[in-house]
């Protein structure tokens, strides 16, 4: 019987599509998982002694605490996605700060969403641009909690995700849309103006009314994107050299275009044609589907500058062989 107490790991936010693929990895790597999350099972967030005690002495902490942007921004789903992700970083911010023995590393959940709509050149941590709106804010609010003040002996690294590849909602709607025949791009064009996309937060950005459309998203907007088994690894990559802190892109470096994915579905999904979906189109079902368009057609171009730079080996670096992977 070994007397070794294994490390232990608290991961906050776990139950979802990410999560339960980390608390795989994170055991088979010999740590003691602690979840955390509204009901548990280990940890509350309504009890803060408690996440004090999971804390305290814990060798890792990973928080992908967030309600999912798959969603309607109503006004009462863009506060929880805010508070879902501000109020959680805080708690965890104060527990690894009242932490007698604190966590050698924390990793907090991000997006790519941070930057702006691209198309003329790739965002890498080091030069990217901060977009505005909803999705900016959260974003930007979300980093400022989890890196706000210092915490020594504790190194925070930020994860910028790009959209995960796995076997979840965010393929498998577009893989059904490719089934059905209207796999073809999405092309952005004139709507309505709305308030939906308005900034959030104590320092809001960009205009009340949304009403401008991207020229250049008509299948052409950049989509980056990760496979789950290479993000899974990046994480172990991550919690295993301590030189790097602060934002990182987990983005696959073989950025695609939405044009391209959408062909790669129909392949994959034996489609023999697949019917673009104009603005119009487009904001009629996702009324039905209960979604927003930006999720399809705001370009994003984040590219994984410092976990190239670090020596990071990505499986799937293109996006045909893991979408092939994928629906198989």
């Amino acid at each position: 019987m070994s007397l070794v107490t294994p490390p232990r790991a608290v991961l906050a936010g776990g139950s979802g599509l990410v999560g339960v693929r980390l608390d795989e990895d994170l055991r088979a790597r010999g740590y003691d998982v602690v979840h955390v999350g509204r009901r548990g099972p280990d940890v509350r967030w309504d009890e803060p002694e408690a996440l004090d005690a999971a804390v305290d002495g814990a060798d890792l902490v990973v928080n992908l605490a967030g309600r999912s942007v798959g969603c309607r921004y109503t006004d009462a789903h863009r506060d929880e996605i805010y508070a879902s992700r501000i109020d959680t970083t805080r708690a965890l911010h104060q527990a690894v700060r009242r932490a007698a023995d604190p966590p050698r590393l924390w990793m907090n959940a991000s997006t790519a969403t941070i930057y702006r709509h691209s198309t003329d050149r790739p965002q890498t941590e080091d030069d990217g641009e901060l977009g505005e709106g909803f999705s900016v804010d959260v974003a930007r609010d979300w980093e400022r909690a989890f890196l706000d003040g210092d915490l020594p002996g504790t190194r925070r690294v930020a994860l910028r995700m790009a959209i995960v590849l796995g076997d979840g909602p965010a393929l498998n709607k577009l893989l059904t849309a490719a089934r059905c025949g209207i796999g073809g791009a999405q092309r952005d064009g004139w709507w309505f103006p709305h308030r939906r996309y308005r900034g959030i937060g104590p320092t809001p950005t960009g205009p009340t009314v949304w009403h401008r459309h991207h020229d250049t998203a008509r299948g052409s907007q950049r989509f980056s994107w990760i496979h789950l088994e290479d993000l899974v690894a990046a994480v172990a990559f991550l919690d295993e050299h301590a030189e790097i802190d602060g934002p990182v892109n987990l983005a696959a470096p073989g950025t695609s275009t939405n044009a391209a994915l959408m062909a790669a579905l129909r392949r994959a999904a034996r489609a023999p044609f697949g019917l673009p979906a104009p603005r119009w189109f487009l904001e009629v079902g996702m009324v039905v589907l209960r979604q927003e368009s930006e999720l399809v057609l705001k370009s994003r171009w984040a590219v994984p500058k410092r976990l190239l730079d670090a020596g990071f080996a990505f499986r799937w670096t293109e996006l045909e062989p893991a979408v092939a992977d994928l629906t198989r």
